[in-house]
């Protein structure tokens, strides 16, 4: 039989102890903030039956489902199934399934991987983890106030600087009325939602090629050029929907954006946010479920592309049987924020370190020595390993010094004669012997 060279898809890691040890770093940090504003933890399937996924992510987000091949079912009885491609849609999908069991509003998050048949490249895998905060079950832009307080929480705590983007879908809609197409509000935003890839003529292209009409591209144009301050791009924006643009269209929906952003940006005044927020007149974010707000967060000090983004959306349980269930949330992009903060040497010191204490073994009596200490210690909350095997005491000093464990225990006959335990600290190089029942003296020493 030919031996073949262990590998993994494209697009996908493993990740070792050291790698695990940050990445729990920013879950943990992820979960205390979410859990400060009220919200609990559920998970769905890997796995959603294909009817779930189609049609909620426009024809691109269609095109990167991974679909499953039936197993172990009867192939013509068994709906065909994929692996879920955000953690959104299966959490409208469990609202619905739920309904009866859950009070609303519902505020939940959820920590789990994700897969998209994505071409892989820096920042972008196939295989990746989000954790996803929604509330569902009311349209208060509280809940807008809070996601932004969230990600100024996180980011605050992971001691990365990032600048908050947002816009509004509605705002969108209005681009493609006085636009004059509102029929390619979807073919309007997929387009724009590219342009810090391929840049504004590209875009133009785009929309060109799907059948927009360059009065209305020079418009949209107009949009996305538009600098200045919150106040100074909403003046200007209310104009254009007020019929200020070349078309003369008035767009009522767009100026209803408007007031929405407006209000959301008023709260952030008032409860004040360390991060820069900005409305962001190119953000679409191209899915086709949000209606409101939308939001995409960037490092300011790394290059990597959006590490968090979501919005609102009115009608997405509405799919599923459930009408007129407004939503919201957001996402924390775990791969990218993890590659950021490594690209950055921000994480804390120590954080691989998992024992703090190694009990050396001279022998089978000594090993038999040190067992009731180390459960004791274990009991007390001490990280404590106990070397498997009698062998050289340099082996055992350098499995300490590689794994980084601060102490060390070496115990022989002169301490189980005198019921003592000798422990020294390998950073300053500080000894002392204690009495094994002295276990709080011990705890003081490790501390």
């Amino acid at each position: 039989m030919a031996i073949h060279k262990p590998s993994i898809p494209k697009g996908t890691r493993d990740f070792g102890q050291k790698e695990m040890a940050r990445r729990n770093y920013i879950f943990d940090t992820i979960r205390s903030v979410f859990r400060t504003y009220g919200y609990q933890e559920i998970q769905t399937p890997a796995q959603e039956n294909l009817s779930t996924l189609l049609g909620k992510y426009g024809e691109e987000g269609d095109k990167l489902l991974f679909r499953i091949q039936n197993s172990g079912e009867k192939a013509d009885l068994a709906p065909e199934k994929g692996l879920r491609y955000d953690l959104t849609v299966p959490f409208a999908r469990y609202v619905v399934q739920h309904q009866s069991e859950i009070s609303f509003p519902f505020k939940r998050f959820q920590i789990q991987p994700v897969w998209r048949a994505d071409r892989p490249q820096k920042g972008r895998y196939r295989e990746f983890y989000q954790c996803d905060v929604d509330v569902i079950g009311t349209r208060s832009q509280v809940n807008e106030l809070e996601l932004v307080q969230m990600v100024d929480a996180v980011f605050g705590k992971l001691g990365v600087r990032v600048g908050i983007h947002i816009n509004n879908r509605k705002v969108l809609t209005g681009f493609a009325e006085i636009a004059g197409a509102p029929d390619k509000v979807v073919d309007i935003t997929v387009a724009i939602d590219k342009l810090d890839k391929i840049g504004i003529e590209k875009v133009k292209e785009e929309m060109a090629e799907k059948g927009l009409a360059a009065s209305g591209i020079a418009v949209i144009e107009q949009i996305l050029s538009l600098q200045g301050s919150f106040e100074e791009k909403l003046a200007a924006m209310k104009g254009l929907f007020q019929g200020g643009s070349a078309s003369g269209v008035v767009s009522e929906t767009g100026l209803k954006g408007l007031e929405e952003l407006e209000e959301l940006f008023g709260l952030v005044a008032v409860t004040g946010v360390s991060a820069p927020v900005e409305m962001d007149l190119s953000l679409a974010r191209g899915l086709n479920y949000y209606t409101g707000a939308i939001f995409e967060v960037k490092a300011l000090d790394w290059e990597i592309g959006s590490i968090c983004g979501g919005g609102r959306y009115d009608n997405l349980t509405g799919i599923f049987g459930l009408p007129d269930l407004s939503g919201v949330g957001i996402s924390f992009g775990a791969d990218r924020i993890y590659d950021v903060l490594t690209g950055l040497d921000l994480y804390p010191a120590g954080l691989e370190q998992s024992t703090t204490l190694l009990f050396a073994v001279m022998g089978a009596d000594e090993l038999r020595y040190v067992l009731p200490i180390a459960k004791a210690l274990r009991e007390a909350g001490v990280s404590v390993e106990v070397y498997p095997e009698a062998t050289k005491l340099k082996k055992q000093f350098d499995y300490a010094d590689k794994k980084a464990i601060p102490f060390i225990s070496i115990n022989g006959s002169t301490e189980m004669e005198s019921g003592t335990v000798n422990i020294k600290n390998l950073q300053s190089g500080e000894q002392k012997a204690f009495a094994v029942s002295a276990l709080q003296d011990i705890l003081d020493f490790l501390a």
